[in-house]
């Protein structure tokens, strides 16, 4: 077993660093907005009236993760948001959230559209899932 050199000198391996990491900052002065976090399943006919695909309620037969922040006294083009497999980071001027998502989602495929009248920000992601026989769509 032989280590090469560059690897001796590092005092971690990046793989140990968990994701989202590098946005955490506790020294920022900024609040943390309110959030809600809610789940959104495709269902149709056969599952309403005749439970053919075996979907419940539950979180685990959700398709989609919706995230609605508010944000007071927020323009749309103050707002930076970055989405990775398993973080939201999201700032403003005035707030700042750094949220670990519950469930991985598809980071690259997700839609935000900022609510001006109730100065809110819906962002919608799919979840990532392996499937399995509850998640087969």
């Amino acid at each position: 077993f032989q280590v090469k050199s560059e690897k001796k000198k590092a005092i971690w391996d990046t793989e140990e660093v968990p994701e989202g990491s590098e946005f955490d900052d506790t020294w920022d002065p900024r609040e943390q907005p309110e959030y809600q976090i809610l789940f959104k399943q495709c269902v149709g006919t056969e599952d309403v009236f005749f439970g053919m695909r075996g979907k419940d309620p539950s979180t685990a037969c959700c398709e989609d993760m919706v995230i609605k922040i508010k944000l007071p006294e927020t323009k749309y083009s103050d707002i930076t948001l970055d989405i990775q497999d398993k973080v939201l980071d999201l700032r403003t001027p005035r707030k700042k959230l750094l949220l670990h998502l519950p469930y991985p989602v598809d980071s690259k495929n997700g839609k935000a559209r900022f609510i001006s009248e109730e100065e809110t920000l819906e962002v919608t992601l799919r979840i990532s899932r392996k499937f399995d026989f509850t998640n087969f769509v």
